[in-house]
């Protein structure tokens, strides 16, 4: 009974897959990860830059639209009621 517990043990251990981090070092994964976390951190980055570029054209674009407006858009832009003023 014994003996096919302690088979029924090894056999379910060795049914574990090895895997990567099994087979590689110590160091060369903590580089592996240190390299991840770099290359993540780099990518976060890139997308900041990317959306403040994004909103300083932005905000170009509609500085120069209000400046190319003409008086008829800028009355019907404008919330006050000039009928009061006729």
């Amino acid at each position: 009974m014994k003996k096919k517990k302690q088979t029924r043990q090894q056999v379910k251990k060795e049914d574990k897959p090895v895997t990567l981090g099994d087979r590689l070092n110590h160091d060369l994964m903590s580089q592996l990860k240190a390299k991840q976390k770099e290359l993540k951190e780099v990518e976060e980055k890139q997308k900041q830059e990317q959306k403040e570029l994004e909103a300083k054209q932005k905000r170009e674009e509609q500085k120069r639209r209000e400046k190319n407006m003409t008086f008829e858009e800028l009355l019907e832009k404008s919330d006050m009621n000039w009928k009061k003023y006729k």
